[in-house]
């Protein structure tokens, strides 16, 4: 039986218009060969859910997507089912909430996610080839396209490699990743390791830096498919956004923003 893959991706308030107002949602899925179980957006963190969602009903309706799911109305069931609070996440649940959403609601085998601003640079099956090599070596817990189209970081950091895959220790992007959804719904989100501290302080302790901590104490490993990479691309934000996100980097602030979280 071909396993079950789930393709997810999210939509927030500066990046809604971009992903729901073209073909963006159609690409992805084209782009990524594989006959998915479901084609989710998750929707988090909008100014007005209404609109956003009469966008994503005509995504539906258009076989780009088979639901959407509002983030926040499965927030509080998946914190507690996790064991994670909201305060200790602190500045780093809008970048964190979304993609526990995700992996709690996933039923399909696989979950294959994409941050609203990613998406591969071209058609290529790696998918089928990712839930082969993941079905095939349980040490693998992460598969992804490289994020460089040279893929120099990828092939420096493998400790072995396949005709396919570099495969190297830890290391997780919440960019692109495709996971075992069952192990991923396990409670591994409150982890340390020390080489975790290199993502950025800004973001807190969000969900990429929780895995990468579970990776490393548990020796995990993650696959990087050499023959293919995905686009990252940050849509223009409005002034006062950017202003937030250099305010973030400040301790002060970030000390505030703890502070109101709890």
């Amino acid at each position: 039986m071909t396993p079950t893959v789930t393709l997810e991706t999210k939509c927030w308030e500066y990046d809604w218009k971009h992903i729901l107002d073209g073909e963006r949602l159609r690409l992805l899925a084209e782009r990524n060969t594989y006959p998915f179980s479901e084609k989710i957006l998750m929707i988090n963190n909008v100014k007005n859910y209404s609109v956003v969602s009469k966008g994503a009903e005509r995504a539906v309706q258009q076989g780009w997507i088979s639901k959407y799911v509002i983030v926040e109305e499965h927030a509080a069931a998946v914190l507690d089912f996790f064991s994670i609070s909201r305060s200790s996440l602190g500045i780093g649940y809008p970048y964190s909430i979304a993609e526990l959403v995700g992996i709690f609601l996933c039923r399909s085998d696989f979950l294959l996610h994409y941050a609203g601003d990613c998406i591969p640079a071209t058609t290529c099956d790696w998918v089928s080839r990712a839930v082969h090599l993941m079905s095939q070596d349980p040490r693998v817990k992460v598969c992804n396209l490289d994020w460089e189209e040279n893929h120099r970081e990828a092939k420096g950091g493998a400790a072995e490699e396949t005709d396919d895959f570099y495969i190297g220790p830890g290391g997780f992007s919440d960019q692109c990743y495709l996971v075992r959804s069952r192990e991923f719904r396990q409670r591994i989100y409150n982890e340390f390791h020390p080489d975790s501290a290199r993502y950025p302080r800004y973001g807190g302790e969000l969900f990429e830096k929780r895995i990468d901590s579970w990776m490393r104490n548990n020796s995990h490993l993650r696959a990087t498919y050499k023959h293919a990479h995905y686009i990252h691309k940050n849509w223009p934000l409005p002034p006062h956004a950017h202003l937030y996100r250099r305010l973030r980097k400040l301790e002060y602030f970030r000390r505030i923003y703890k502070w109101i979280a709890c």
